[in-house]
């Protein structure tokens, strides 16, 4: 079934989210990258605030090529998540409610996602042009000498995305696997 979501997700509406779920979010997404999540722990860890508001947030794990002309961005295709995975339980516990990437994602992952009533989902890898052109304005707002990992802001208008993981805990990896093994 199609939902159609607006960021920043909702408690409720991240409840009400399952596994397999087609979504189409509308809103600001954040994207942040390996480097930017390195950053932000360093930050953490020295005591400092983070540079975006995390509560409530949805990440794009994505680090885009320049745009064309006449486009806000360029290729905006996921990137494998689980490069993620030593960050975003500290993220998700401090509030930040979703991720956009592709890839399965650890048990530490889960336990948070389980713990916080929050959202992991997939974008399909490979489509990156298609993707933006859902991204409707994107401006960097952090570590801009980071280059493509930046932290941006985009404005994204029914950005598609399939949920992966749910708040309690279903994998659409998994539950797919079996369910094609089984027939």
């Amino acid at each position: 079934m199609d939902k159609y979501i607006s960021l920043p997700i909702s408690k409720e509406d991240a409840k009400n989210l399952r596994a397999g779920d087609y979504v189409y979010l509308t809103g600001v997404l954040y994207t942040a990258r390996d480097a930017a999540h390195k950053r932000m722990d360093e930050s953490l860890k020295e005591g400092k605030d983070l540079p975006i508001d995390i509560k409530g947030t949805t990440i794009y794990y994505m680090g885009p090529s320049p745009a064309r002309d006449g486009r806000p961005i360029g290729s905006a295709g996921p990137t494998t998540a689980s490069r993620m995975d030593k960050y975003a339980p500290k993220l998700l516990d401090m509030g930040m409610i979703g991720m956009v990437g592709k890839g399965k994602r650890s048990d530490e992952v889960k336990a948070a996602i389980v713990r916080n009533g929050a959202v992991y989902f997939a974008a399909v890898g490979g489509a990156g042009a298609l993707l933006s052109k859902a991204i409707k304005s994107s401006e960097v707002v952090a570590y801009d000498d980071l280059g493509t990992e930046a932290i941006r802001k985009l404005e994204v208008s029914n950005f598609p995305v399939i949920v992966v993981m749910d708040s309690e805990g279903n994998n659409l990896y998994e539950t797919a696997r079996a369910e094609f093994e089984r027939k």
